[in-house]
């Protein structure tokens, strides 16, 4: 898994440790947070491609950090590490937002194989319905945005580059990313990309009291919830 990021929250030194030492070896980049609290400022400040998650955690437990993340429109896939293992705290873990649950002692090669999983349908290699981000739904079958309910029309590159950003949301996606993704080895020139956003925010913001599309001078975008 090569060019991965993944953000490991478990307090246990020794699974950590255990855990680092394997997905390095697979090429991940791995980061660590040994509490709830830390855990929680990582996952919404930096962009991470899957969350490993132990349910029992000091200062903030794992059910409580999932459902704080997917309040805040964190969309990033997240499996849950749990040493109990029954019905009730399956549906717990769901309940909260995660995307897949592993009970402990658990074996690295099948939790290798359910973040392998994550990534690929987080990446679009498994078809989606439907992505979400605080008021906004890209309906990815239908390729059609709503906000809070509101359909809104938009044009196919507009689409594209929304779904980048919801992907990616609440973390930035940098302009260059935008230009790599719609025009590969023929970009235009910046002006063509402004406009684009221009229009974008014109049909995503313009008819709403709370802008959330975002521009970063210089650097690129990203969406962000008011409060």
């Amino acid at each position: 898994m090569p060019r991965t990021k993944l953000l490991v929250i478990e307090d246990n030194a020794d699974v950590a440790g255990i855990l680092a030492d394997y997905f390095d070896a697979q090429g991940a980049d791995v980061d660590f947070a040994t509490n709830g609290e830390l855990g929680y400022q990582l996952a919404i400040k930096e962009s991470f491609d899957v969350i490993i998650l132990d349910v029992m955690l000091p200062k903030m437990d794992g059910l409580t950090l999932a459902k704080k993340l997917r309040e805040v429109g964190c969309a990033t896939p997240i499996i849950m590490l749990t040493a109990l293992d029954d019905k009730n705290d399956l549906l717990s873990g769901f309940s909260s937002g995660a995307d897949d649950y592993l009970a402990k002692p658990f074996d690295l090669d099948v939790l290798n194989a359910r973040v392998t999983a994550l990534l690929n349908r987080h990446r679009g290699n498994v078809a989606i319905s439907s992505l979400r981000y605080g008021p906004l739904e890209l309906n990815t079958a239908e390729h059609q945005l709503y906000r809070s309910g509101h359909k809104i029309a938009l044009t196919p590159i507009g689409y594209q580059i929304l779904q980048m950003l919801i992907k990616r949301a609440p973390n930035l996606v940098k302009r260059e990313e935008i230009i790599d993704e719609l025009w590969g080895d023929t970009p235009p020139s910046n002006d063509i990309l402004r406009s684009h956003m221009y229009q974008l925010r014109s049909q995503v913001d313009k008819p709403f009291d709370a802008p959330i599309l975002v521009t970063i001078p210089k650097i690129g975008f990203k969406l962000e919830l008011q409060d």
